[in-house]
């Protein structure tokens, strides 16, 4: 598989890489196990002023980037990735999920960072991109819901994880024994810290007791914090 590339459609392209040129995502980056492009929308525009916006029909607050722009701008990104699949970040998207990430980890991105009141809709009509909600808020444009994306995509990727073991006990795992759960709770030094002692368990070095109480944890937790999660596990691994 090649390398996973992302391109960003974006009115501030200097917001880039921004938190992803640091920690795991950065030392993956600078080691070319992924890479990501900007393209400035604004570079699209034909009038002198480089408009991009403009005020919507039938009146109403706010401006909506206009259908041109944005068509030459995601045109110029298909030229460079034929085959990758382009996002647009909105609150009317399916929610973000670990198991959408896992999917669009494994393949080219272009994802369109919209800001002011939208885009025209003849837009996703006619490029039909996948939509999504990262949560349920309003942000002033698309470009921290890429970051949310990009972090989370570019943690799977092979070489990034220095113990890719981890993935398979964390939140949100899709396969094995933590599959749909949280994950569990975690201790470090020292063993007594204000009154409060770690679990004794963890302490024995038995290793089949230890997994079993991360288990029951992880069950735990899930079903006092997420019963929408709980709900939706897999029949027989339930109590």
């Amino acid at each position: 598989m090649s390398v996973f590339s992302t391109t960003i459609l974006t009115l501030f392209p200097e917001m880039f890489p921004g938190p992803l040129g640091y920690s795991l995502a950065g030392k993956a980056l600078k080691n070319n196990l992924w890479n990501l492009e900007t393209l400035q929308i604004r570079d699209f525009s034909t009038d002198k002023h480089q408009t991009v916006d403009d005020t919507p029909y039938g009146g109403g607050a706010g401006m909506v980037m206009r259908p041109d722009v944005l068509d030459r701008a995601i045109a110029a990104a298909k030229t460079r990735a034929p085959e990758a699949t382009l996002v647009y970040f909105t609150p009317r998207g399916v929610p973000l999920t670990q198991k959408i990430v896992h999917d669009l980890a494994q393949k080219q991105l272009i994802l369109l960072c919209g800001r002011f009141e939208g885009v025209d809709e003849r837009v996703l009509e006619t490029h039909k991109p996948l939509e999504i909600n990262i949560s349920d808020v309003v942000l002033s444009g698309g470009e921290i819901a890429a970051f949310v994306l990009l972090d989370a995509c570019v943690r799977l990727l092979p070489g990034v994880m220095g113990a890719e073991d981890s993935l398979a006990e964390e939140s949100f795992a899709l396969s094995g024994d933590f599959s749909g759960l949280l994950e569990y709770p975690h201790y470090t030094k020292p063993p007594i810290w204000n009154g409060r002692s770690v679990p004794e368990v963890l302490l024995s070095g038995n290793h089949a007791a230890i997994r079993k109480w991360r288990i029951q944890e992880a069950e735990r937790l899930t079903k006092d914090l997420r019963s929408d999660l709980w709900a939706r596990r897999p029949m027989g691994i339930k109590e």
